[in-house]
Parts: C-alpha cells; structure tokens; sequence
C-alpha cells in the first residue's frame, strides 16, 4: 500500500484508538516493537560482537514505523546509516508465560521489517556503556510492509529475505540460520514483557548491513511473499 497522503514526508504515523483496531493495520495501534539482535552468529561476527547465548533485546518506539510510500529519515546527529531487515512476527493474542509449543498460536501473521541502525551513534553508545535508543528507536527506524497472512508463510524457521540498495544485492538469508527459532524468541521474550495484539518482534537481521545515504533506494524482499521499496532522506 502507499503512504497516508495526509502525512507530511518523515512524520510519525497516527495512534488509532484501540476500539478501532484491524491487526492487518497494525502500525497504526500496536504498542511496542520487540527487537532481537545479533540473532544470526555471520551478523554478530562481521560487527565484532560475541555470538550471543541468550537473546539480546531492545526497543523501539511506535513512531519508528514508516510504510512504502514515506521515506526513511536519517536522524541529524547520523553520519552512518545502516540497512538491517528482518523478519516481523505480528502478535495476534495476547500471552504472558507462554510455552514454546503454543507460541505459534499468538502469531496473527508476519511483516517484512527493516531495522534502520544509526551506526556511528550505536558505536558510541557502547563505548559509554549507554542504551542503544538514539541509534535504534528514532522516528522512521521501523519501515514494513503491509500484513502478511499467517498461512503465506508456512514455516517462519525457512524464509529467505534479501535487501538490496540502489538495485545492488547487500543482504541475502534464511531465517534457518537464526540462532534463536521463533517458537523459543515468543517465550522467552513473554516471559518478560507481555505480547499484546498487535505488538510487532524482529526477529534479528543475516550478515551483509551497511550503510545508506541521502537519496539512496532500498528495496527488500521476502521471496516469493512481497518485497517493499524506500528512499532515504536526510533530517534537516
């Protein structure tokens, strides 16, 4: 779908009223945006990070989504914008606790993700010890692609993803390589903080992120499912 015409370019998306929701505009109500990183041991390693032995987690803001149409905004303090996409899992029913073998049931369907990484910042918050907010949550940090319906994607543990940037091939994957399966993510994450309707997780990005400038095009895709396109702007 294209963007909202009524949106100014790089403005946050509008929060729907939860009595209005319809799961296939999730980006409209949804209250958190799970993301795990370093989920794929080639993406932790061509960063120089440990391969991690529990899920690394953090947040983003509900006005990081951006959909086709509007562009991606790279922050005014980034100098390094990083491409990393993803695949979304979009929670349908809510759960606290929930067991590895029912988390397949509060999946209400999946997202083609992009989680836009202002690197330079990222870089320097590690060297300080301080959250990753600045470089992960900022306004347009989150494009994704409309819902797509649980039975396309019969088996989340075998997708292949792919982004490309100026039509040139910057990252290509399968979610086998995950180091954590969706069924354990959904747990463990439940187990801390309570799944809402709505809530969208990223699952982690395969090896190949790097950076994008000023007018620069980014197209990913799932295949065979859909693929999405997004300029990049720079905040004035």
């Amino acid at each position: 779908m294209q963007g909202n015409p009524a949106l100014t370019e790089g403005q946050p998306l509008p929060r729907h009223t939860m009595a209005s929701r319809n799961l296939k505009r999730f980006w409209e109500w949804g209250r958190k945006i799970i993301c795990v990183g370093r989920n794929y041991a080639d993406h932790a390693k061509e960063l120089k990070n440990a391969v991690p032995t529990e899920p690394v987690l953090f947040l983003k803001s509900p006005s990081a989504y951006v959909k086709e149409g509007s562009p991606v905004v790279m922050p005014y303090y980034c100098n390094d914008l990083h491409h990393e996409v993803e695949l979304g899992l979009v929670i349908g029913k809510q759960g606290k606790d929930i067991a590895q073998s029912r988390a397949m049931e509060h999946v209400g369907g999946y997202a083609l993700c992009l989680d836009m990484t202002a690197r330079d910042t990222q870089d320097h918050c590690k060297k300080k010890g301080l959250p990753w907010t600045l470089a992960k949550a900022f306004d347009t940090s989150c494009p994704v692609s409309d819902l797509i319906p649980k039975e396309k994607i019969q088996d989340p543990g075998n997708v292949s993803i792919w982004l490309k940037v100026n039509g040139s091939l910057r990252q290509e994957g399968n979610t086998s390589a995950m180091i954590f399966p969706v069924p354990f993510l959904i747990s463990y994450i439940s187990k801390i903080i309570t799944l809402e309707e709505g809530d969208l997780i990223l699952t982690g990005t395969p090896a190949g992120v790097a950076s994008v400038q000023e007018h620069d095009e980014m197209e990913a895709g799932i295949n065979h499912v859909i693929s999405m396109k997004f300029k990049v702007e720079k905040q004035s």
